[in-house]
């Protein structure tokens, strides 16, 4: 305790945390850091003389956000401030046990979630201005054992087999609805791979699988189903179907420009069969981190 107590009460930490709370992606997660009301604020007991804290008063706000067993795994396997205030977030806002926590740092949740987003449709941004943070870029789908050469109908299978799983990696605000959503336009039926519901945003999410690399035809296909979903299933309380293509391969830059005209709630997302090997990650991490740091420093200079 007395190493998660000096871990999160330095001062470079809080200057983190401060510096986070300003950013708009923090503050619907668990309001300002170091607040409290209700029956969880602090107790203060004053006399004409002293004023005295409880114990619980005198530890970083940070540490009751999640459990103690899930900070020391954070402590030891994160490497930057950033990095652990993500995690500790994260694990807050998902109710992450400590496997779940485990697996999300061993699948780089930090850097699939706080990507550059150019995978995302000006649509979706903008309907959706936090969908940034809700939607990851890339999957991990180890569970399923898939070899390289593998069917969308095997695909298909393995996330509703494992569902659970799948779930844990998309965000628990997912709710799985059906599979094969028949969609009846005229004369014809069309069916959408996978149908879910998102609580928080209130939306009905289509996920079209894909066993190829990403083709811009796929984008026409999938904002067909969203028009389906919106006229005649979507309820007058909810907001925009959202569609989601995951495929295991897409060119950065067609995704780009796939999406920069694109006024459909859409994204592209990849899926990975492996987890990424551990040296690799953290070179990522390291890349990401100093990109971030060259930002940090350009709006400074701005400023």
């Amino acid at each position: 305790m007395v190493l998660l107590y000096d871990e999160y009460s330095s001062p470079s930490f809080q200057s983190t945390v401060q510096n986070y709370l300003r950013q708009e992606f923090v503050q619907p997660v668990v309001g300002p850091i170091g607040k409290q009301t209700g029956d969880n604020a602090d107790t203060i007991v004053e006399s004409p003389a002293v004023i005295v804290q409880t114990a619980s008063a005198q530890l970083p706000k940070i540490l009751t956000y999640t459990t103690l067993s899930n900070l020391i795994e954070i402590t030891c396997r994160c490497h930057t401030s950033e990095e652990r205030l993500f995690y500790i977030l994260y694990a807050y806002k998902e109710r992450l046990a400590y496997r779940e926590l485990q697996r999300c740092i061993s699948n780089q949740t930090y850097t699939t979630l706080l990507g550059d987003k150019k995978n995302m449709s000006k649509g979706l941004l903008a309907a959706y201005p936090n969908a940034s943070i809700v939607f990851k870029d890339t999957l991990f789908i180890d569970f399923l054992a898939l070899p390289q050469k593998h069917s969308e109908t095997r695909l298909k299978n393995g996330l509703i087999e494992h569902m659970k799983q799948f779930i844990l990696e998309l965000g628990k605000d997912f709710i799985f609805m059906d599979q094969e959503y028949n969609l009846n336009v005229g004369a014809s039926t069309f069916k959408a791979d996978l149908l879910f519901y998102h609580r928080g945003l209130q939306a009905l999410v289509a996920v079209e699988l894909k066993k190829t690399k990403f083709h811009p035809r796929d984008l026409g296909q999938l904002e067909f189903y969203l028009e389906a979903l919106d006229r005649d299933v979507k309820r007058s309380n909810e907001n925009p179907s959202i569609g989601i293509l995951l495929c295991p391969e897409a060119d950065k830059m067609v995704v780009e420009y796939a999406m920069s005209r694109s006024m459909s709630p859409t994204l592209i997302t990849e899926y990975k069969r492996i987890l990424i090997p551990q040296e690799r990650m953290q070179e990522q991490l390291n890349e990401y981190c100093n990109l971030f740091l060259e930002d940090k420093m350009m709006c400074e200079d701005r400023e």
